[in-house]
């Protein structure tokens, strides 16, 4: 089963950077989220929205 919600260490991962840069990452897609008026959890993405940001990758698990 695909995680829906991807962490700091996901991201970091996936992107290949620190943790320090994946929570950075991931607080900048929270904050717009947040503009959007989505419920956002601190130091979590929305699996669909980073995939969405990242020039449409898809990530295979």
């Amino acid at each position: 089963m695909t995680k829906q919600i991807l962490n700091a260490q996901d991201v970091a991962s996936i992107l290949e950077v620190s943790s320090s840069k994946a929570y950075s990452i991931i607080r900048q897609l929270n904050g717009e989220l947040k503009e959007r008026g989505f419920l956002t959890v601190p130091g979590k993405v929305s699996r669909v929205y980073f995939e969405e940001k990242l020039y449409g990758v898809h990530i295979a698990e």
